[in-house]
């Protein structure tokens, strides 16, 4: 049976940086066959904006939560071993307010508000709401089904 991530995009690891550990989780069930249809695995979005914010290339972080399938901290640590990854605290606060402002519009956000039931006007375009949102709705579903 497929795991919805249920990690919010708002969440943060040790590293402190938001978005990562649900990053983490979508791949790791996508790597092991286990990511619902309709969520995807590093892909344009948070996905790239926090990794490329980190100065991490995409492709070689998929590769190695597919190769290793690591536990959350492992994963982390690897990161903190990268020479590339700028993990200072003034870009990692950078990325963060990145995810955090980032807002739903068009296609996305009306197909989205239509599967919640929610009407265009309902005011919200958060991003991590939207996405938190999604994932109640699916879970629901999952479970009463």
């Amino acid at each position: 049976m497929p795991i919805i991530p249920l990690i919010s995009s708002d969440t943060a690891g040790p590293i402190g940086v938001k978005h990562l550990p649900r990053l983490w989780l979508k791949t790791l069930l996508s790597a092991t066959g286990e990511l619902p249809p309709g969520y995807k695995d590093i892909r344009p979005g948070f996905d790239f904006m926090v990794l490329e914010g980190l100065q991490l290339d995409p492709d070689t972080v998929r590769a190695y939560i597919v190769e290793n399938k690591p536990n959350y901290l492992q994963f982390e640590t690897w990161i903190r071993s990268r020479e590339e990854a700028d993990l200072s605290p003034k870009n990692i606060a950078r990325v963060n307010a990145i995810v955090v402002s980032r807002q739903k519009a068009g296609e996305s956000r009306e197909r989205m508000l239509k599967e919640l039931g929610l009407s265009a006007d309902c005011g919200i375009t958060d991003s991590i709401m939207m996405n938190n949102l999604d994932d109640w709705r699916e879970i629901h579903e999952s479970v009463i089904d």
